[in-house]
């Protein structure tokens, strides 16, 4: 089973596992009918912190950038629940970069919590903005995407 999968492995994450870190404060619209965060919700919390980190030390500008990211696939895992109100730490790590691709991966934290109560994440595939076509990273793209990369994936 892949790391990005095994839930196991994931649930034994710890903030020291996460490079980068964005804080969201929770909306009461975050909330679904059982008083919790809805669970779409958190894959907007995971774009947010990918394209803060890509805008902010990976040269990517949604709306210059010759190339963009798809998403091809995504996944979460939820260990417990949290609600609003609530201010959460959203860490992030890249577990695989190949020449196209990156994979990245995201904790959900309660402030001040050491285990995540939800991991999860998604893989873009770099292609041009016009053609569509995949694309290799860019230098100054890779190398901010270089400084995420897992102990594990550097191997």
């Amino acid at each position: 089973m892949s790391q990005a999968t095994d839930a196991k492995v994931l649930k034994e994450r710890r903030r020291t596992d996460y490079p980068f870190f964005l804080s969201y404060r929770t909306r009461w619209i975050d909330n679904d009918q059982y008083s919790h965060i809805n669970n779409s919700v958190y894959y907007h919390l995971f774009d947010s912190v990918v394209n803060a980190y890509l805008i902010q030390h990976a040269h990517l500008s949604p709306a210059t950038s010759p190339q963009i990211g798809l998403v091809v696939s995504s996944y979460s895992h939820f260990f417990s629940p949290l609600s609003f109100p609530a201010v959460l730490d959203l860490g992030l790590r890249v577990t695989t970069l190949g020449s196209s691709s990156v994979s990245y991966e995201v904790a959900v934290f309660e402030e001040g919590a050491d285990i995540p109560s939800v991991v999860g994440g998604y893989t873009h595939v770099f292609v041009d903005r016009h053609t569509r076509k995949s694309a290799s990273i860019t230098p100054n793209t890779r190398s901010g995407l270089e400084k995420l990369l897992s102990p594990s994936s550097k191997l």
